[in-house]
């Protein structure tokens, strides 16, 4: 089945595994990408996104807050892109009950 996929979508691949089973997937990733193949992960493991990829897209409030490449995805970076819609709703929600009273 792999063997014949351009693109791989990935949800979340190595939440609840241990150590040891995280590394296979981790090569099985690196080989299809080796081969020309395309991955696509949902992580919301940190660490594992700014090492397993190439470009990091942010999502936020349910929409792409940003994209990095991965020589400029750091967690600074990526937490700045995460909190950005995040504190803009929520300044926006306290101007709107101000005006409200």
């Amino acid at each position: 089945m792999l063997a014949e996929s351009s693109v791989l979508l990935l949800d979340e691949p190595t939440r609840g595994v241990d150590v040891g089973a995280r590394v296979e997937i981790y090569e099985v990733i690196n080989s299809i990408t080796a081969a020309g193949g395309t991955v696509v992960m949902v992580s919301s493991d940190l660490p594992e996104v700014l090492g397993m990829s190439d470009r990091v897209l942010v999502m936020s409030g349910g929409h792409i807050a940003g994209e990095l490449a991965a020589a400029d995805a750091t967690q600074d970076a990526v937490m700045a892109l995460a909190v950005r819609d995040v504190d803009r709703d929520a300044e926006d929600h306290t101007h709107a009950e101000g005006t409200n009273r």
